[in-house]
């Protein structure tokens, strides 16, 4: 190893960490999770429009808008003003964390992540901006699909902050020489090249499948019914997709000898969130549009569809949450992956 790499390797392992970063973007990952289901809930209740003007509320400066009037003044305004205060957190956590790695963070790279974190979370307040001021569902749809890339981003910037990436290289070199439960917990033997590219294959069909669930879900009625049949093949096809990719990541982590700590879990967490998606995916079926089969099922044949009723709202928005939980932790999976791979070839 050269002088060079061996300097690099210090402040990779001893120095790099730091305790402030990591809790500013693990903190931004989870603000980012609410956001998502408050936007779900504004575009189940068609509630974008609740507040007709941007940056400011009726006037008022979005941050000065009384508490009373926008908690008591309906479902839909509630939810579309909290939606942007969600959102402004989301920008403050996000210049918090910048704050904190140009003063702590001694990675200049990770710096400059931090800087293209606050312009994403800057450019996704503009396009909410956008779709408000245009009054556009294309924008809306939009929106919605970058909100999810945003929680991915967010959700990198935590992996790669985090005391186990830092470590990663020091705690495979020891593992072979130590039993200590933080060496059990930061590595065992790499992740195998067959897991980091089922990983990555997985992260980008999970957000295939969130970009054609949003086409989805902004349907009219004035789209064609061979168009709308097209998005619903597609939306099916790609669940599928992403089941068997699941599974093929789930039989991958869990074989015995084969991993670096930190990747079974999310390995596993997905296969499960893909589990509960495909049976809230059914249910959303349901609320919007029955089921075919109901004249075989007399209690299915007496269900009522009911627009924006809490529990079809409710299962609606949980259907779009868990797909954020599922491009969150395929992210988590895809880094850490790679992350054993880079370090095990050093």
């Amino acid at each position: 190893m050269s002088r060079y790499d061996s300097a690099k390797t210090s402040v990779d392992d001893s120095n790099a960490y730091s305790k402030a970063v990591h809790l500013f973007a693990m903190v931004l990952t989870i603000s980012v999770f609410p956001l998502i289901w408050v936007g779900g809930l504004v575009t189940t209740y068609g509630a974008g429009m609740a507040v007709p003007d941007w940056p400011g509320t009726y006037g008022w400066n979005m941050f000065l808008y009384p508490p009373s009037t926008w908690l008591y003044g309906g479902f839909d305004l509630m939810v579309e003003h909290g939606h942007r205060l969600l959102g402004s957190l989301s920008g403050v956590l996000a210049i918090g964390l910048l704050i904190a790695a140009l003063l702590f963070e001694k990675r200049r790279w990770f710096k400059w992540w931090c800087l293209f974190v606050l312009l994403a979370v800057i450019a996704q307040g503009v396009l909410g901006g956008v779709r408000v001021r245009l009054d556009a569902r294309t924008f809306a749809m939009i929106h919605g699909c970058t909100g999810q890339l945003f929680l991915a981003i967010a959700t990198a910037t935590a992996v790669m902050s985090s005391r186990w990436w830092i470590r990663a290289r020091q705690a495979l070199e020891n593992s072979k020489n130590s039993k200590t439960s933080e060496v059990a917990t930061l590595a065992r033997t790499p992740a195998t090249r067959t897991l980091a590219r089922a990983a990555t294959a997985l992260l980008l069909f999970a957000y295939c499948q969130v970009v054609a669930g949003a086409q989805l879900r902004h349907v009219t009625g004035g789209t064609e019914p061979g168009s709308f049949m097209a998005l619903v093949h597609i939306h099916l096809t790609l669940a599928a997709v992403v089941l068997i990719a699941s599974l093929l990541v789930a039989a991958l982590v869990v074989r015995p000898g084969r991993l670096l700590g930190g990747v079974r879990s999310p390995g596993l967490f997905i296969l499960a969130f893909v589990f509960l998606q495909i049976c809230l995916g059914l249910a959303t079926w349901i609320v919007n549009y029955a089921v075919p089969w109901q004249e075989l099922m007399p209690e299915l044949a007496r269900y009522t569809i009911q627009a924006k009723g809490y529990w079809e709202s409710v299962i609606v928005t949980a259907h779009v949450a868990t797909g954020a939980l599922i491009v969150s932790m395929a992210t988590v999976l895809c880094l850490r992956s790679w992350r054993s791979r880079a370090v095990a070839s050093h």
